[in-house]
């Protein structure tokens, strides 16, 4: 889907939950360029360091602060936006975090989802609704093939396992509910995404800038770990693509993986070198493992050859240009830059290359 196909969404009535964070923002800051009709319900975002407001949204949509565990709230917000198109993508989502409250974890990502698929179901005005899971979702046996969409689902951590019952409780609520009528229902697996503005603690990019930043060497856990890492614009766009045309064509709804080629999936300290080259000024990498540290699959990739299929969805940047772009924006917000110029300028650029 290129920037001419982001038209469609010019005046449509859109709700997206979890927009005060880092894949939410830039969902947002899309979406909004588009002329869509945007409600945001999430959690604050952070006092300090949060992409929401350095991408100036505070004035360009409807913001409601709310916890999707509270079914009340969330579903007054839902209803005044009366939504057409529903991109679910609250969640906790950091996997060390999981750990450490397990509840809180389930309670979110498990009960949450429940709560807004409760909303869809009283609700005539919806069309399309979209969850975003992850690719951690599946039964991970270490294998070296990339997972498809018809493996086992069953996530080992908490986050991980939280994920996959949100899944199974989409499938439940399809099965149940929009069969015959309804809204197109989907489920999005993505990889692990990298960008400007990602300002989550464990997770590598994000403590990648902040070493560089401290002139700190950048401390790996796992360097030898694979991921199916890629830029966030990749996952957003193809979660446009999946939720416009399934409004379209109900009959294209299902379960889609949405990550990179075999060729750009690297190990944790491949990424941390790419990183280190991109941003210069003396960065540089230092493996330490920790004794102890809870249990992180070593090796998950993704096979995308159901999007490809039926979307004719490809990824576009590499990832040493996806490193590429996140330094470019850090550096601008390093310098004092209009960050929110920065992003749109990736994301008109993206756009181009996938029209």
């Amino acid at each position: 889907m290129g920037t001419a196909d982001l038209e469609f969404f010019r005046g449509k009535r859109i709700f997206v939950t979890g927009h005060t964070g880092f894949k939410g923002s830039w969902l947002c800051r899309i979406l909004t360029n588009a002329g869509a009709l945007v409600t945001g319900y999430s959690l604050a975002p952070p006092e300090e360091d949060n992409l929401y407001c350095l991408a100036g949204l505070e004035t360009r949509m409807s913001s409601v602060i709310g916890d999707v565990r509270d079914f009340a709230s969330l579903k007054t917000a839902f209803d005044a936006s009366r939504p057409q198109i529903v991109l679910h993508l609250a969640a906790q989502p950091i996997v060390r975090d999981s750990y450490r409250d397990p509840a809180y974890t389930y309670g979110v990502n498990v009960m949450g989802t429940v709560n807004l698929l409760e909303c869809v179901r009283q609700s005539s005005c919806v069309r399309s609704f979209l969850n975003v899971t992850t690719d951690k979702v599946y039964l991970n046996d270490e294998r070296q093939a990339g997972y498809r969409e018809e493996d086992p689902l069953d996530g080992y951590d908490p986050y991980s396992n939280s994920k996959s019952c949100a899944e199974l409780i989409t499938h439940s609520y399809q099965k149940s509910f929009f069969t015959a009528s309804g809204p197109a229902v989907s489920t999005a697996r993505a990889g692990n995404v990298i960008g400007g503005g990602d300002f989550a603690h464990d997770r590598i990019l994000p403590d990648c800038v902040r070493a560089a930043r401290a002139g700190r060497p950048v401390m790996v856990r796992n360097p030898h770990s694979i991921r199916p890492y890629q830029h966030v614009l990749e996952p957003l766009f193809a979660y446009l693509l999946i939720a416009r045309r399934q409004y379209e064509d109900p009959s294209l709804a299902g379960w889609y993986n949405v990550g990179p080629d075999e060729c750009d999936c690297i190990t944790t300290g491949e990424l941390v070198d790419l990183f280190c080259r991109f941003w210069k000024d003396g960065a540089s990498r230092c493996d330490r493992a920790q004794e102890g540290a809870p249990h992180e699959a070593n090796s998950l990739r993704l096979d995308c050859a159901r999007i490809k299929s039926v979307f004719g969805w490809a990824p576009r940047w590499h990832i040493d240009e996806a490193v590429q772009k996140t330094v470019e924006w850090e550096k601008v917000r390093n310098a004092g830059g209009d960050v929110a110029a920065e992003m749109d300028r990736q994301i008109v650029a993206y756009g181009k290359e996938t029209a």
